[in-house]
């Protein structure tokens, strides 16, 4: 009996990890993003061309084992996308999240403490948003609680950097 709670309260805390509304507030898209048809499935990066994406990140990513970053972002796909043209959900899809601005992907409703956080993402950034969100941006609408691990969180930084950048030339 014990395990069964167990069992359904992590199953409610892994499903409300993000917070998705019911409806739509104000600081909350109508509806999710849709493209106008579904983006193809990217092909598969060569270990060549992963290897050039974690070239650009810092040294300390670029060794990191990506089948546990992916494993790791098992917990972000409730809320965000990663490929080309991807939905948004009630994240923002993240291809070409780093180097962007924070809170400024055209068609999602961010916070306004998000819009105004003055953030350029980069590993850094993602380090320590992935951390604590709410430490990194107080009043940001991303009830996630924070990834506490640090070799986690560089696993699943270097993960994303691959999976959502173009492939390299």
């Amino acid at each position: 009996m014990r395990g069964r709670v167990l069992a359904v309260v992590i199953v409610a805390a892994l499903a409300g990890a993000c917070s998705k509304p019911s409806s739509g507030g104000a600081d909350q898209p109508a509806q999710p993003s849709e493209p106008a048809s579904a983006p193809a499935e990217p092909a598969a990066l060569s270990d060549a061309q992963k290897k050039a994406l974690l070239a650009e990140l810092p040294a300390a990513y670029q060794s990191a084992d990506l089948d546990n970053g992916q494993s790791r972002f098992v917990l972000c796909k409730s809320c965000h996308t990663t490929a080309d043209g991807g939905a948004d959900m009630t994240g923002p899809n993240l291809f070409g999240v780093f180097g962007r601005k924070a809170g400024t992907k055209p068609g999602f409703a961010y916070s306004d403490a998000m819009k105004a956080s003055g953030i350029t993402w980069d590993a850094a950034q993602l380090d320590a948003w992935i951390t604590k969100p709410s430490a990194k941006v107080p009043g940001t609408k991303m009830t996630y609680i924070g990834m506490a691990d640090a070799k986690d969180r560089t696993d699943l930084i270097a993960y994303l950097k691959v999976a959502t950048s173009a492939p390299p030339k």
